[in-house]
């Protein structure tokens, strides 16, 4: 693939039942300058590949968000991802930038909304979410690049949409 228009990619991870994907959908209905994407939509097993990373899904991520931007529009993408897993591959370089922000909150707040609000009764998953939002925030100024957090433990989904599409209008 030949990327002729080099724009940005923005990234908006999380742990699972932090919000991203009810962010993604606030972000697609009311946002006209840039695309928003889910990356569970093309999820399957057989890209459960942890021991690289899942470094096939990541790439096909890559090649279809410069795909996308073809249009002269940068998109958004939404998943549990770190910079490590984009930063070091090959289709890294369709991309004038990737920013990365990451959604977390505190642990109860987390709890409350994976059962509560997902459903989600896994124990495991339920804690490897808990794992993942406190690595997040533990350790976002150590990525390269920087993870930028953002803290929605005390705002609505819609506040934290409105910050996330601000955070992305400054960058633009």
């Amino acid at each position: 693939m030949q990327s002729t228009k080099k724009m940005p990619l923005f990234i908006i991870t999380g742990a699972s039942g932090v919000g991203k994907s009810t962010i993604s959908e606030i972000l697609f209905r009311k946002e006209e300058k840039y695309i928003v994407l889910e990356s569970d939509l093309l999820w399957n097993d057989i890209y459960n590949t942890p021991e690289n990373d899942y470094r096939e899904y990541r790439k096909m991520w890559l090649k279809i968000c410069a795909s996308i931007s073809q249009i002269g529009m940068p998109v958004v993408l939404c998943g549990c991802v770190t910079p490590k897993q984009f930063e070091y591959i090959e289709e890294r370089t369709y991309f004038s930038e990737i920013y990365y922000l990451a959604i977390v909150c505190n642990e109860n707040s987390l709890v409350s909304r994976m059962k509560n609000g997902r459903h989600i009764m896994d124990q495991t998953w339920i804690n490897d979410s808990i794992a993942f939002n406190e690595w997040l925030k533990e350790n976002y100024y150590l990525t390269n690049p920087k993870i930028r957090i953002l803290d929605n433990t005390d705002f609505t989904l819609e506040e934290t949409a409105d910050i996330v599409d601000q955070w992305i209008c400054e960058r633009l």
